[in-house]
């Protein structure tokens, strides 16, 4: 595998990106850690002509309690044990994601943004030339569910569930201006593996923000991959809440790695405010939440199992949160 050429842009300001972004109109990429990006590069995975480097714009850089700058590497993260034990759910996603070494690199905000994943697109060219290529990358078909109108590869972050059910606002730059929404619905509801982000063309992700109520939340990350120490989610599902006791005051649940985006249960879980939190409701809830569901089989586990597991790390997400709050 090798990187075809490609021309690098190294901006230092926010205005800098935007502006190229303009110039360079459907024909780049931004580049933040690269850790996915370049691998699908070297795959010849929908190539630019332009990459836009992100690591020299100092505004994306920096964390603090309340806000992420959306190149802060995972691993400067991990490093402060304030901000860790601030958030113990995000916490568990920041350390789930890969390696050390891609950690060291990977960033925030390309955690937020990376590619959906299928076996019918994370393959080499030639792999995929000789099943005439999918509708993600080259062709003009699905073949998980065999039509020409949507594409079901799958979100594959860690950090956005457990950043959803904080609360999180993301803060995006474009030619429009700033603006700030739910990290919830920076994901299209109505798009596909193809179509997922609601960002405008050529706006970029500055910053996370989270509010001061997510410090006093006790949560938890569980995910479930083939291989412990680098794959993937198969399934992730990231859980926030406070407890009074027995009852639980507020309960958020957020799963990715089924659907082409994050989804979240509010309406769910929101009923069982002011209310014990028994074995039965857990069961119930879980078993709601896998109903919600559909996972297809483009990853390395069949979607039955992954339909059963969702219910299975619901209740266990949420066990061990509570656990966490009476401690």
């Amino acid at each position: 595998m090798h990187l075809d050429p490609f021309e690098l842009h190294r901006p230092t300001s926010v205005d800098e990106t935007v502006g190229l972004a303009a110039e360079l109109a459907g024909r780049f990429d931004y580049l933040a850690g690269g850790t996915d990006l370049l691998p699908n590069y070297k795959m010849h995975l929908n190539l630019r002509p332009h990459l836009i480097a992100l690591e020299d714009v100092g505004e994306l850089t920096g964390h603090e309690l309340g806000r992420i700058g959306a190149m802060e590497r995972l691993a400067d993260l991990e490093r402060d044990p304030a901000f860790l034990a601030a958030y113990p759910g995000l916490a568990d996603a920041v350390g789930e994601v890969a390696t050390p070494l891609v950690r060291a690199s990977g960033t925030v905000g390309g955690n937020l943004l990376v590619e959906t994943r299928c076996f019918f697109f994370n393959q080499s060219y030639f792999w995929r030339e000789s099943l005439g290529f999918c509708l993600k990358a080259d062709g003009d078909r699905c073949h998980v569910v065999p039509q020409k109108e949507r594409c079901y590869a799958t979100f594959s972050g860690d950090l956005a569930p457990a950043l959803i059910v904080l609360g999180a606002e993301v803060e995006l730059a474009g030619r429009e201006g700033r603006r700030r929404l739910p990290l919830l619905d920076l994901y299209d509801a109505g798009g596909d593996g193809i179509r997922r982000t609601r960002l405008a063309p050529g706006e970029v992700l500055v910053a996370v923000h989270l509010p001061p109520s997510a410090r006093g939340l006790k949560g938890r990350y569980k995910k479930l991959r083939v291989r412990p120490s680098f794959d993937f989610p198969e399934l992730g599902v990231a859980v926030a809440g406070r407890w009074d006791g027995a009852r639980v005051d507020r309960l958020r649940v957020a799963v990715g790695g089924v659907e082409p985006r994050p989804c979240a249960f509010d309406d769910l879980t929101e009923p069982l405010s002011g209310r014990p939190l028994s074995d039965e409701r857990l069961r119930d809830l879980g078993e709601a939440i896998a109903k919600r569901l559909r996972p297809v089989h483009n990853t390395f586990l069949l979607p039955d199992y992954r339909r059963r597991m969702i219910g299975v790390y619901v209740r266990r997400a949420i066990s061990e949160a509570r656990e966490g709050s009476a401690g």
